[in-house]
């Protein structure tokens, strides 16, 4: 068991049977009374955010939790596969922990996955990634970039809000978080 003391941004702590990450720790040392950490930790599954205060000194349980780059290979229909690029084993992980992310994964695209104790608990995509317009409505002569949007198709089959004027064939760069048109990219 480690103490609070051992409290950083990134680790993970078990508490209640729950794996949650430190976002932001700060000690406090008030004039009155005795010392303590307020923590604002982040559930690793759910991604639900709380705040907690530890006393000073007290034990807190740090879980190791492996994060990896791995290779997105294919949907089987069930789960993801992934390979770990280093010794080219392949993981399963399950639709559910992937989410809504995975609407922006290309075939070979690398993912940061994290494990703990052979498990995975969540997959990270890059927080852009560059896709290309299979297909939107034909732009106006005249369109001008904060003249509004309209809805287009990406190659992943996602659909997002891209100004008027980007056509087909057309590479941009996508926020996988909020999945926000960003920018056209030149090739």
């Amino acid at each position: 068991m480690a103490s609070t003391a051992d409290i950083r941004n990134g680790v993970v702590l078990s508490i209640d049977g729950q794996l949650w990450s430190v976002v932001e720790f700060q000690h406090v040392k008030p004039g009155k009374g005795g010392a303590f950490v307020r923590t604002k930790l982040k559930n690793v599954v759910s991604g639900k955010i709380v705040d907690k205060t530890f006393n000073a000194g007290s034990k807190v349980d740090i879980q190791n939790v492996d994060r990896r780059d791995y290779q997105y290979l294919y949907n089987d229909g069930e789960s993801f596969v992934f390979m770990d690029v280093s010794d080219y084993d392949q993981i399963n992980v399950p639709t559910a922990l992937v989410g809504d992310q995975a609407r922006f994964m290309l075939e070979n695209m690398m993912v940061t996955i994290a494990m703990h104790d052979g498990q995975p608990l969540y997959a990270e995509l890059p927080p852009s990634v560059v896709l290309e317009i299979t297909y939107t409505e034909p732009g106006l002569q005249g369109d001008r970039s904060n003249a509004g949007t309209k809805p287009a198709t990406v190659e992943t089959g996602a659909e997002i809000q891209v100004p008027l004027f980007v056509g087909e064939g057309t590479k941009v760069k996508v926020d996988t978080r909020t999945g926000e048109y960003l920018s056209r990219v030149n090739d």
